[in-house]
């Protein structure tokens, strides 16, 4: 439909081999609280690279789910880092940018090297793996 803006996240996390994905339809984190924790974070737009990024342990998100009703999120730990890393991509903004010039650097000098050493491409009958 023209004009009508939906920013959407699908976060799917798997836990005793079952799987709920929440879909998040113009989320918005209400609150963020002052503990913090880290987590490994990566992403397939940074090939070979990742980082130690800091967020907080618990927020609160307001969003639509896929019926298009509101809902409100209460979330902490590894669900929080992953809702927040989520948001953060549709606003924009990449685990990279928590990181000072100098590392970000060194990651992007990474992961170009990574890229020449395993150049992507499609699988198939050429494919030789």
């Amino acid at each position: 439909m023209v004009g009508i803006l939906k920013r959407i996240a699908i976060v799917e996390l798997h836990e005793n081999n079952k799987s709920s994905p929440i879909v998040l339809i113009n989320p918005e984190i209400t609150y963020f609280s002052e503990a913090k924790q880290t987590f490994i974070e990566c992403s397939l737009s940074f090939p070979g690279i990742e980082a130690s990024i800091t967020r907080s342990k618990v927020i609160k998100v307001k969003y639509l789910d896929y019926d298009g009703n509101k809902q409100e999120l209460d979330a902490e730990g590894f669900l929080a880092t992953v809702i927040q890393h989520k948001i953060d991509y549709l606003n924009g903004k990449t685990f990279l940018d928590y990181l000072s010039k100098l590392k970000r650097d060194m990651l992007l000098k990474k992961m170009l090297k990574h890229i020449k050493l395993h150049p992507p491409h499609i699988h198939g009958n050429t494919c030789r793996h």
